[in-house]
């Protein structure tokens, strides 16, 4: 990837922090600690990857996504307005009555939404159930899902990942949120994990690794997910909860929960003067 088109795709990742900062102020509630922490992995797919066409949300020939840490709506709403599927206004009945935009990923109201998920370990299960589907129709459409590295302590996801092997599933890549933290504190601590790439490799699954801050680096690891045939892939990304705001990162205790007035100026400050810094301003 050219360097101009990685600062591009930093300068979009960081107006989606901007973006789903406020919404989550607006609402008074949201998980932002992991939504920060996975803007860059949802960056490089929608401004980069992923054949998608905001036009045509249901495009048949396009690309799958599934937020498999479906908790994280303020990355993916904000993602999908900056990307065009609906205005960058909307965002502001984010977990209001009066908007459609819950909490959770909602395919039937949210353009652009292709799965419904909340439940931990069903957006895995349902993104190989797409790309099963994929599979019986000789289609050249990809899915993609992200999970949490909390999120792979349920047993689901390893049932998900035994059937994806199985059916040598190799238009499927899945993305592992890794920043070390949940919401009882670290993973570490709460039911360890690793070593992931072992456990993956185990179930037969193409493991990849990068800093998952790295448009560069995800985007080429996207090129050789694309690339591997006969399996799945995952890719393992190392990330900060709460990147950008000096205050959240590495706190368990922004895992969902909404800044203050006075928290949410601090914020919003840090990651404007990170936008400027990366627009030259």
């Amino acid at each position: 990837m050219e360097q101009t088109r990685a600062h591009e795709l930093a300068v979009t990742a960081q107006r989606a922090r901007i973006l789903a900062m406020d919404m989550v102020h607006t609402a008074g509630s949201g998980h932002i600690g992991g939504s920060l922490s996975v803007m860059d992995l949802l960056t490089t797919l929608y401004f980069h990857t992923m054949r998608i066409d905001p036009k045509q949300p249901a495009d048949p020939g396009r690309d799958r996504f599934v937020l498999s840490k479906g908790h994280c709506t303020p990355a993916l709403y904000a993602m999908l307005a900056l990307r065009g599927y609906f205005p960058v206004e909307d965002c502001k009945l984010f977990r209001s009555i009066k908007g459609h935009m819950s909490g959770h990923p909602d395919m039937r109201h949210v353009p652009g939404v292709d799965m419904s998920t909340g439940s931990l370990g069903q957006g895995i299960s349902a993104a190989v159930g797409m790309a099963l589907a994929g599979k019986l129709d000789k289609a050249d459409w990809r899915v993609y899902t992200v999970l949490g590295d909390g999120e792979v302590e349920e047993g689901q996801v390893w049932e998900a990942a035994m059937a994806a092997a199985k059916y040598h599933l190799d238009n499927l890549c899945a993305f592992v949120d890794i920043n070390g933290l949940q919401i009882d504190g670290k993973t570490a601590d709460v039911m360890p994990s690793e070593p992931l790439d072992a456990k993956f490799a185990a179930f037969n699954w193409n493991v990849l690794k990068v800093d998952g801050h790295d448009h560069a680096a995800i985007a080429d690891a996207l090129e050789q997910a694309a690339a591997c045939k006969g399996k799945p892939t995952v890719i393992l990304a190392r990330t900060v909860k709460g990147k950008g705001v000096s205050f959240m990162e590495n706190d368990p205790g922004w895992h969902g929960k909404a800044p203050n007035d006075e928290q949410f100026e601090k914020a919003m400050a840090e990651l404007n003067a990170g936008l400027a810094e990366l627009e030259g301003k």
